[in-house]
Parts: structure tokens; C-alpha cells; sequence
């Protein structure tokens, strides 16, 4: 059983998940209420859990997402997870200290996204130049555009009498 700061780890972590782009809320739901459970199980290195506790715990509904956001954390390395496939024994987690540098997320989350040239407008900057806007009659001056014009000519006489 290792010494955990609980303030010190929950401002460690609360860093960390503000830089992850790819956590949602339930994720961070999640990630809080297996963090309670631990806090009750005196911060053992290992502890089990069952899936309907920490389900009312982090509010989430569905099985699916629950199933689909421990994983992902678990890839994610904010904790481990190893699943029972037992209805009637928990599932153990190991949760990783981020107040040090060891057990914490190892995938990058600032990775480099290549991006796709766009050929499509290379020449826009240089047509653009070429057109014929700044030789235009009025000598490069804006026309003025009046806000109040009535472009839909909803301001003629109707007969509401007529019938539609």
C-alpha cells in the first residue's frame, strides 16, 4: 500500500485530464468515482469493483458506455483494469499515483497530426490579385450597402382581404 497525497494527486490529475482532448465527462465520471473507491479502500495498490457500484456512482446508464470508457482509460493508462468476467466476483483495479512520474499515462496526447495540402486553393491568393475588383469604375471605392433596404420588397401594399 503506497502513500497517496489526496489533495496532491487530485490537483495532478485534474492538470492532466484539463490537457486530454479525448476524455468526455463520463470518462471523468468515471475516473472520479473509481477514485472514491479507492480513497474507501485505503489507497491498496489493487481493489475490486463491482459494476453496478460504480455505475450509480459515476452516473452512467448504459453498460455499453461504461464497458466502452473503463477501457479506454485503461488504454489510456490513467488505471489499470482487469476485468473478472465473473458475475460474481469484481473486477480488480489498479490505480496509477500522478503525483509521480511512474504508472502515470504513457500515450502521448499532444501527438503531431499530419495534414493534407490543399491543392485546391493554391492559386485563390493569386487570382484573386489578378481579377478585376481593384480596377473596378468607381475608383477602389466601396459601394455603400444600406441595412434597412428592402431586398424581399415586403414593404408594398397587400390586400389581406384577398384570399391565399
Amino acid at each position: 500500500m503506497s502513500k497517496i497525497n489526496y489533495i496532491a494527486h487530485l490537483n495532478a490529475v485534474f492538470v492532466h485530464i484539463s490537457k486530454d482532448s479525448r476524455l468526455n465527462p463520463t470518462h471523468i465520471s468515471l475516473y472520479f468515482a473509481l477514485f472514491y473507491l479507492w480513497n474507501t479502500n485505503f489507497f491498496r495498490d489493487e481493489f475490486y469493483i463491482n459494476r453496478d457500484d460504480v455505475m450509480k456512482l459515476s452516473k452512467i446508464g448504459s453498460k455499453t458506455t461504461y464497458h466502452r470508457c473503463i477501457k479506454e482509460l485503461n488504454y489510456w493508462r490513467y488505471f489499470e483494469y482487469l476485468p473478472s468476467h465473473n458475475s460474481f466476483h469484481g473486477s480488480k483495479i489498479r490505480m496509477f499515483n500522478f503525483c509521480t512520474s511512474d504508472g502515470q499515462a504513457l500515450v502521448s496526447i499532444n501527438k503531431h497530426i499530419q495534414t493534407v495540402i490543399n491543392q485546391k486553393n493554391n492559386n485563390k491568393q493569386q487570382s484573386f490579385k489578378n481579377s478585376n475588383f481593384h480596377h473596378s469604375k468607381n475608383g477602389n471605392k466601396q459601394q455603400v450597402v444600406d441595412q434597412y433596404q428592402d431586398n424581399l420588397k415586403t414593404t408594398t401594399d397587400k390586400d389581406y382581404n384577398e384570399p391565399l
